[in-house]
């Protein structure tokens, strides 16, 4: 096996748990996740994926900034299934 060398990085708590989850259902721990990210960038000169600027116009960012604050506001009704969503809809 390869010498190996601790290394230290920082990471959103929330980022971390997420992807915690993520690569246990994969059968992996975060080392692996991380080595294997990194084998990537060596075997293709960078990045695995591309990375962009999303150029989205004004009307989807508007949009993207409602959906948040409805996100954020326990007044809004949720729905746990489409039947329960179409109700409320024909309610209206």
């Amino acid at each position: 096996m390869a010498a190996t060398t601790p290394t230290q990085i920082r990471i959103d708590k929330n980022v971390k748990e997420q992807a915690n989850a993520l690569f246990a259902n994969l059968g992996l721990d975060m080392s692996s996740a991380v080595n294997m990210f990194l084998r990537q960038c060596i075997l293709r000169g960078g990045l695995p994926f591309a990375v962009e600027m999303p150029q989205y116009n004004q009307e989807t960012l508007n949009a993207m900034t409602e959906a948040r604050k409805i996100s954020k506001d326990s007044s809004v009704s949720g729905y746990n299934n489409m039947a329960d969503l179409i109700s409320a809809l024909e309610e209206d």
